[in-house]
C-alpha cells in the first residue's frame, strides 16, 4: 500500500501526498554522500523541486524484501523532461514506524538519458 501511494504521488507530482507518507521526523536520504532531508516539510520541498520538470512518469517495482519494519525494493522509472527521456533504476531501503508511515528512506539510483526497459528477470 505504501509503495502504491508513493508511486501515485510521484506520477501526479503531489508533494503534499508524498510528504504525508513519512513521519514528522523522517529522514529521506536521496544521495549517500549528502545530508538527508529531515522532516515532512523538507521532504515536501525536495519533492516539489525534483518532480516539477518531470512528465509522463512510469514507475514500477520489483518484488519487495520485507524483514520486520524494514523493506528493500528495486524500482525502475521512465519519464520525460525538457531534455528528453530519462530512465532511472534504483533501490529503496525503507524503515517504517508502527503507524505505517516511513521513518527512514535511503535510496540508490542510476540515470541514463534515454528510455530503457528493465532487463529480463529484473525485479524478481
Amino acid at each position: 500500500d505504501w509503495l502504491g501511494r508513493y508511486r501515485r504521488a510521484w506520477i501526479e507530482k503531489d508533494a503534499d501526498a508524498a510528504s504525508r507518507l513519512f513521519t514528522e521526523d523522517a529522514s529521506y536520504r536521496e544521495q549517500p554522500f549528502q545530508p538527508p532531508f529531515v522532516g515532512r516539510a523538507a521532504i515536501r520541498d525536495y519533492w516539489a523541486r525534483v518532480t516539477a520538470s518531470q512528465i509522463s512518469v512510469e514507475l514500477r517495482y520489483g518484488r519487495a524484501v520485507v524483514e520486520g519494519q524494514r523493506v528493500a525494493v528495486e524500482w525502475w522509472a521512465n519519464l520525460q523532461t525538457a531534455d528528453g527521456p530519462l530512465t532511472l533504476a534504483g533501490e529503496f531501503l525503507l524503515r517504517f514506524a508502527d503507524s505505517g508511515e516511513c521513518q527512514e528512506l535511503r535510496e540508490y539510483w542510476l540515470l541514463t538519458q534515454a528510455r530503457v526497459e528493465p532487463p529480463q528477470g529484473w525485479g524478481a
